[in-house]
């Protein structure tokens, strides 16, 4: 009986697909799909249909299922474009079938739902865990590449390194923060690190807990940690939390604290001179050349 069914189906497939897109059309809705233009929506069905029908016909033993999902992910089409497809695939498939009967009794209904449900139900689910799959792998990418993002440590010069810190920071974030400090020191040889937590909105205990240890860890492999970019509201705020961060420098600003980078490092900036004086020179000497 299930063969006589797909035979049917088979057959007669031109005309369950012109229903099934007739009924696709009439579920577009006000999301993603709505601006989508009516061309890639249509050539984008059709290619979704004939997926569907591949399927049937080789029992699933497929990989277009996995690419045509594929792609869509890579699209941004949502699931639900591919979820309420198949749905409409179904009911538009049982109807037809039915139609087809000279009599439907209760026995032959549940041979078609069975033997409908045999096909769609397992496209239904190697399409979410193509597309779930696939999503989680866009979102594990992303969340490393902003985990980078989130924790850099920047050589500026010779033996001094900054870290610019910006947004709130949570346990998980303060434990990149130091794996990153850590490495970052080793690799660039930092005899000084300036971490700025100018975009930093808040400094609670939790975080200035985090900074210190950062500050700590930093010391005991010989470099010393200057933390700058201390806004007064910050100040006022570390000094009512009674946080300690006396046992490393602290500057109001990244100028300041690369000054004091270069002094700690045998460094200064000097004056050469007024810059006017300097380009007059320059011209005099090109005169008399």
């Amino acid at each position: 009986m299930d063969t006589k069914i797909k035979n049917i189906v088979m057959e007669n497939s031109n005309d369950i697909v012109n229903m099934w897109l007739e009924e696709v059309q009439k579920n577009k809705n006000q999301d993603y799909i709505s601006t989508i233009s009516d061309e890639l929506f249509d050539s984008t069905n059709r290619e979704f249909v004939n997926v569907i029908f591949t399927s049937i016909e080789k029992r699933g033993l497929t990989t277009e299922l996995e690419d045509f999902s594929e792609r869509l992910i890579n699209l941004g089409w949502p699931l639900s474009y591919l979820t309420e497809g198949i749905q409409s695939f179904r009911r538009v498939t049982i109807d037809f079938i039915l139609s087809r009967s000279e009599t439907v009794d209760s026995d032959y209904l549940s041979v078609v739902l069975r033997a409908v449900d045999n096909w769609v139900d397992p496209i239904i689910n190697r399409l979410v865990n193509e597309y779930s799959g696939s999503w989680e792998h866009i979102v594990s990418l992303q969340r490393v590449a902003l985990q980078e993002l989130s924790a850099p440590l920047i050589p500026v010069m010779e033996n001094v390194t900054i870290m610019p810190l910006i947004g709130t920071i949570d346990t998980e974030r303060a434990k990149l923060i130091m794996e990153n400090l850590l490495d970052g020191v080793i690799k660039h040889n930092a005899e000084v690190v300036l971490i700025d937590i100018t975009g930093v909105p808040v400094v609670d205990t939790m975080v200035a807990h985090h900074i210190i240890q950062a500050a700590e860890a930093v010391r005991l492999i010989g470099s010393t940690c200057i933390l700058v970019g201390i806004r007064p509201e910050i100040a006022q705020t570390i000094v009512n939390l009674g946080i300690d961060l006396t046992k490393f420098p602290t500057k109001s600003s990244l100028r300041k604290g690369f000054q004091s980078a270069l002094e700690l490092t045998n460094r200064r900036i000097v004056d050469t001179g007024n810059d006017e004086d300097t380009i007059e020179n320059l011209l005099d000497s090109l005169d008399r050349e």
